[in-house]
């Protein structure tokens, strides 16, 4: 089959992925899933006995962990088990030509562990912690494959445009959900008995607005438990339009039969050794500086709804509220820096975005207010789908011109990812639990931002587009 770039059909399907899986991102990693673990815990914690000086610590073996520690730990070990596996299964994707049959398995891994998340309750803490680590393996892995298909339906001239499309599709399907699973959580009464609760609750001695609320209470949480379940079936369901749209364009030398293990390892290390003679240093400037600051975006996204709650005392429909004001302006955020890009350039954009990110940190430290914490948001929103597009797009352009080997190329840069997550939630985990605050956790994500800065900074001669330090080429 012969490879055809640009067409509109399949580059629309492989947008429809990010269409997809950012319901998974958005409602169980940052909005509704992080509040309602807080409860969870903190119920499972008591009933442990483990509730200590003010603060709710679950035993972990021989360990006792602060809940909010504990929940980037988790993230840490969902991120550190794809790390290791995203290598070795996308050199052997390369290999044998089969990134779709890897991208489904970890789609319906991670969604199948979705809609089971509705059995997560205080009884089964630990099932349920661990149905969120496997969540996330299956986003994470998925994500490997999805991106190793940029380089496979765009030309380079089209991988800014295209990259934000994608972002830009997640963000308004899984803003379109959160606001369809918020409604029902906030009115469960529009789909649930709630008056034969409430009457049922009367008839148990408590006063009708004691019932009332009892009953709101009650299935304001069964429509929590299935947002979890409608990630999945969103998830699931529209990545089906991506699945019957991409295909595989086989390697012309591809051999019968093949060691395809020994294989994967081979390609690995064809794109290590790529990496290390690259004379500009441009792969290493970019793949060390994307890891640092990504150890700093992947870490605020994932705990900034447990920093509001937490540190703030907000509510889960402030968090929410606060969650959907960062992917609105996000979807502009990402068109924006695509424009800003195609006049000065990837890496300036990049550098521009950087500086954001460090004045967002201080910001976050000194925050104290609701009003403040909406504010800050907003800043968020505008530089968190512009940098993630700009890097995954400016990556594309790095990786050579002639190789088929994108899913190994790929890997790498979900490595570094995925390992900054790891790196990232861990050391925020662990001087929160130290301290017994996240507030000390947030100066640490300035300095990842600051050495990303300086890495990125270090690009010279970007062929193609606007150098770091240079003029812009033709």
């Amino acid at each position: 089959m012969e490879k055809k770039l640009n067409d509109p059909k399949i580059t629309k399907a492989w947008t429809m992925y990010d269409w997809a899986n950012s319901v998974f991102s958005l409602t169980i990693a940052t909005a509704i899933f992080p509040p309602y673990y807080e409860t969870v815990s903190k119920a499972a914690s008591v009933a442990q006995g483990n509730f200590l000086n003010g603060n709710y610590y679950l035993n972990i073996g021989p360990f006792k962990i602060v809940n909010s520690a504990l929940y980037s730990y988790a993230l840490s070990v969902g991120f550190l088990i794809i790390t290791f596996l995203s290598p070795i299964l996308s050199g052997v994707a390369d290999a044998k030509q089969n990134k779709l049959s890897f991208m489904k398995f970890f789609c319906y891994l991670g969604s199948l562990s979705c809609v089971m998340m509705y059995f997560f309750t205080p009884e089964n803490f630990y099932l349920g912690l661990a149905l969120f680590i496997l969540s996330l393996i299956g986003f994470g892995g998925s994500i490997v494959f999805y991106n190793a298909f940029l380089p496979e339906i765009a030309s380079e001239d089209q991988f800014d445009e295209l990259s934000a499309r994608g972002f830009s599709m997640g963000y308004i399907g899984s803003v379109l959900l959160l606001i369809l699973n918020l409604v029902l959580i906030m009115n469960p009464g529009w789909v649930f008995p709630l008056a034969s609760k409430a009457e049922e609750l009367m008839q148990a001695g408590f006063t009708a607005e004691e019932a009332l609320q009892k009953a709101k209470d009650f299935y304001g949480l069964i429509a929590i438990k299935l947002s979890f379940v409608s990630v999945g079936i969103w998830w699931a369901g529209f990545a089906q339009i991506t699945f019957n749209n991409l295909k595989e364009y086989p390697k012309k030398d591809q051999a019968e039969k093949q060691n395809y293990l020994k294989k994967g390892f081979h390609e690995l290390q064809k794109v290590f050794k790529e990496i290390k003679q690259s004379k500009s240093g441009r792969f290493s400037n970019f793949l060390i500086g994307y890891f640092f600051a990504s150890m700093g975006i992947q870490t605020v996204m994932y705990v900034a709804s447990l920093f509001g709650s937490l540190e703030l005392k907000m509510g889960t429909s402030e968090l929410i509220v606060t969650i959907l004001i960062i992917q609105l302006i996000a979807i502009v955020g990402a068109k924006l820096f695509a424009i800003i890009s195609s006049k000065i350039g990837n890496i300036y954009s990049l550098l521009m975005m950087l500086l954001i990110w460090i004045g967002i940190t201080i910001g976050a430290y000194f925050v104290q207010s609701s009003l403040q914490f909406y504010a800050l948001a907003g800043v968020v929103g505008v530089v968190m789908g512009g940098i993630q597009s700009m890097f995954r797009s400016t990556f594309a352009k790095i990786i050579p011109e002639h190789t088929s080997d994108h899913a190994s190329y790929f890997s790498f840069y979900d490595v570094c990812e995925k390992l900054a997550t790891v790196l990232g939630t861990f050391v925020f985990a662990f001087i929160n639990n130290m301290t017994g605050n996240m507030r000390s956790s947030v100066l640490v994500l300035m300095v990842f931002f600051l050495v990303g800065l300086f890495f990125i900074s270090r690009i010279k001669n970007f062929t193609g587009k606007v150098a770091s330090h240079g003029s812009p080429k033709s």
